[in-house]
C-alpha cells in the first residue's frame, strides 16, 4: 500500500512540475506585440531597452495598418498583446464581438485630441456656419463632439455614448456645419474649412504638436478617461503574469522621459488602474 501511495505522490509531483514548467515556458516566450504607427515606434524601443531586459522580458513587435485586424490578430492568438488603442474603442470593439473578447492589461498615455484651425487664431469668436472636419470612424467622432462640448461649441443628450454621432447633437448655437472623413486626410481638408479634430497621432505626423498648435485639446480628467490608452489582449491570458509586467515597464522613468523627448511631451502618461476607465 505504501509503495502505491508513493508512486502516486511521484506522479502527482510530475504532473505538477510539468504544469509549473509550461505555465513559466508560456510566460517566458517572446511576447509578440502588434501595434499601429507612433506606436510601433516606442515598442520597438522599449524592446531594446535595459529595462526590457532586467524585467526578463522578450518582446517583439508586429505592425498593422487596421485596428480591427489587429484587435482580431489578438483574439486568434496570431499577437500577444496590442498597442495602440483608447479603452473606448477597445469597449466599442468588445460590444460588436459576438465570439471572443478582450481584457486590459493596464494604461499607458493620453493622446489628446485637439481642435486645429488654419484660418482662426482662436474659439472667441466662431463664425455662423463654420465649417468643422470630424473623423468618421464611431470612436473618434464620438470623441470630436464631446471635446467640442467641453469646449463650450455644441451641447450633446446626457444619454451620449461610446457610438454617438454628429446626429446626436443636441443644440449648436453657431450653426456649425460637419464634414465627416477619415481621419489620416482631415489635416489636407483643412485648408478648406474653418476647424479640424485631430487625433495626436494624426496632428504629429503633420507635423502639429497638440499642447503648442491645437486652440483647444483634451486633459486628462475624468471626462477624459475613457479615452486613455491601454494595453490589451484576449480573455484568456488575463492572468498571464508576463504580460502584465508590459505596463510597469512602459511606466519605467527612463521609458518615459524617452518618450517625452521623442514626441514633445503628446504622449501624456496616465499610470492608473482599470477600475479608473471603468467608473
Amino acid at each position: 500500500m505504501k509503495k502505491w501511495v508513493g508512486k502516486i505522490a511521484m506522479g502527482l509531483a510530475l504532473v505538477l512540475g510539468l504544469a509549473a514548467c509550461g505555465q513559466k515556458k508560456t510566460e517566458d516566450k517572446t511576447i509578440n506585440i502588434g501595434s499601429m504607427v507612433s506606436d510601433v515606434t516606442i515598442w520597438r524601443h522599449i524592446a531594446k531597452s535595459p529595462e526590457a531586459k532586467k524585467m526578463g522580458l522578450k518582446i517583439k513587435v508586429t505592425s498593422f495598418q487596421d485596428g480591427v485586424q489587429l484587435n482580431q490578430a489578438t483574439l486568434d492568438g496570431s499577437v500577444d498583446v496590442n498597442a495602440f488603442q483608447s479603452y473606448a474603442y477597445f469597449q466599442a470593439f468588445n460590444k460588436e464581438q459576438k465570439a471572443g473578447k478582450q481584457v486590459a492589461l493596464g494604461t499607458t498615455y493620453l493622446e489628446p485630441m485637439g481642435i486645429y484651425s488654419d484660418k482662426h487664431k482662436n474659439l472667441k469668436h466662431i463664425p455662423d456656419g463654420a465649417t468643422v472636419v470630424i473623423a468618421n470612424d464611431a470612436a473618434n467622432e464620438t470623441r470630436g463632439l464631446e471635446l467640442l462640448a467641453k469646449a463650450g461649441l455644441i451641447t450633446l443628450p446626457k444619454n451620449f455614448d461610446a457610438l454617438g454621432k454628429v446626429q446626436d447633437i443636441q443644440s449648436n448655437p453657431h450653426h456649425l456645419k460637419f464634414k465627416e472623413a477619415q481621419d489620416n486626410t482631415i489635416p489636407r481638408l483643412m485648408k478648406d474649412a474653418d476647424y479640424g479634430l485631430l487625433a495626436n497621432t494624426v496632428a504629429y505626423e503633420a507635423g502639429l504638436n497638440v499642447l503648442k498648435d491645437a486652440l483647444y485639446h483634451e486633459k486628462v480628467d475624468q471626462t477624459t478617461r475613457k479615452n486613455v490608452n491601454i494595453l490589451a489582449t484576449a480573455a484568456k491570458n488575463k492572468d498571464n503574469k508576463a504580460y502584465r509586467k508590459l505596463t510597469t515597464l512602459y511606466h519605467k522613468p527612463a521609458i518615459q522621459k524617452w518618450l517625452t523627448k521623442k514626441f514633445g511631451g503628446t504622449k501624456v502618461e496616465v499610470q492608473k488602474p482599470i477600475s479608473y476607465l471603468k467608473n
